[in-house]
């Protein structure tokens, strides 16, 4: 039997594909804090350095690996370099997830409470810890 033939590069696996690329942003600490401080406006390299408290050299390979995905954009000025976000929509993922965070660390707040005074967690299906 013959194997049908291919209809050239699936448009789907690439999206899954340029998908996971951007999610790579979101798995660095610092890529997330450069994210959440370009929220309002763009900076300078060495601003966002100051800023977080980090080296330039440490920041500028965080930040390239932000623009070869596209998630920020440069502008040149002179000597310097100044950063932005090339999609607000990425602060909406980025503020879902927090969400997420926040309320899973409030139910294990929950949880922490509830075994320090002693009694079982509880995992009644009504409960907000499930």
């Amino acid at each position: 039997m013959a194997r049908p033939r291919s209809k050239g590069p699936d448009p789907g696996a690439e999206v899954y594909s340029r998908h996971a690329e951007m999610c790579k942003v979101f798995s660095h600490p610092l890529r997330l804090q450069v994210l959440n401080t370009l929220r309002d406006k763009e900076m300078s390299v060495s601003d966002l350095a100051d800023r977080l408290g980090v080296a330039i050299g440490n920041l500028s390979q965080h930040l390239n690996m932000m623009k070869q995905r596209r998630v920020v954009m440069t502008r040149k000025e002179g000597n310097n370099v100044y950063y932005r976000l090339a999609n607000a929509k990425m602060l909406e993922a980025f503020d879902l997830i927090r969400e997420i965070l926040f309320e899973q660390m409030r139910r294990e707040g929950i949880l922490v409470r509830e075994m320090e005074r002693g009694g079982a967690p509880s995992w009644r299906h009504d409960s907000p810890l499930r």
